[in-house]
């Protein structure tokens, strides 16, 4: 399956990865974004909304466990399990619902609802990396591979500033 990796210099970059994802989103999707607090996952999900016409506010829902989204007539669901103390946690607020119908799953600590939450589409590590941080996108299923085929590398002067064009994984 392909791989992509993007370096993430600042917090705009990190944006600019969430708009590019925007720009070939299906209609259904599970993505699982990992990495430690405060490696950029929900601003890399800002990003994505912002650019799909979201105007509120778009916040962790660590404390909520959930998200919802209604933008561009698409259901998209920001998941934030690091608070679970158990995988049955997951049942038990009836979250299994949100991933049996159409719309997109975005899931902050996906590991932590194991062994319950169906396969991703993509997988999105970001990783603190200096002063900034490296995002690694990994296709995880023929919808994913797709996904990623059909992302437009960004204009070269926003990558030379924001999001660095991916390379091959």
């Amino acid at each position: 399956m392909k791989s992509l990796d993007f370096p993430l210099p600042d917090e705009a970059a990190t944006l600019a990865l969430g708009a590019l994802l925007a720009q070939a989103l299906p209609e259904r999707a599970v993505i699982y974004l990992e990495g430690d607090l405060g490696a950029g996952k929900t601003t890399l999900v800002r990003g994505l909304l912002r650019t799909l016409g979201t105007d509120g506010a778009v916040k962790s829902p660590t404390y909520t466990l959930l998200e919802p989204h209604v933008v561009s007539g698409l259901n998209l669901y920001h998941f934030d399990f690091y608070r679970f103390n158990s995988p049955d946690e997951f049942l038990d607020a009836g979250l299994d619902e949100y991933f049996a119908d159409a719309g997109i799953c975005l899931v902050e600590w996906p590991a932590r609802a194991q062994p319950y939450l169906p396969p991703c589409d993509l997988r999105i590590g970001l990783h603190v990396e200096g002063g900034g941080r490296r995002a690694r996108i990994d296709a995880e299923s023929e919808r994913g591979e797709a996904w990623l085929n059909a992302l437009a590398p960004p204009p070269a002067s926003a990558a030379a500033t924001s999001c660095a064009s991916p390379a091959p994984g």
